[in-house]
């Protein structure tokens, strides 16, 4: 069925907020029920977004620690902050 205009603003709030969420502040879209995956910051790439909003980091997942994988940002990060990741396979563009 068609969505309306706000249902669909609807989801992409909850999309944004799970596309990066710091450990420790509150976010009403995590259940308890939700797979998270805890991954440490090892190194900060850079700025990207239209208006340099968003940084791109490298991140090693702490229950598999030889993995690592990119992912961006929204708001202040630096290396060793703990991201929680409420979706963990996704990896972000390279920088351009």
């Amino acid at each position: 069925p068609p969505r309306s205009a706000r249902e669909r603003w609807a989801g992409a709030k909850r999309r944004q907020a799970v596309h990066s969420t710091k450990a420790g502040r509150a976010n009403p879209t995590v259940t308890m029920e939700s797979p998270l995956k805890l991954a440490i910051v090892v190194k900060v790439m850079g700025r990207t977004g239209s208006r340099g909003q968003v940084t791109q980091v490298r991140v090693k997942f702490l229950d598999d620690q030889n993995r690592l994988i990119m992912r961006n940002v929204k708001g202040p990060v630096r290396e060793g902050d703990i991201l929680t990741l409420l979706e963990s396979e996704r990896e972000a563009r390279r920088l351009r």
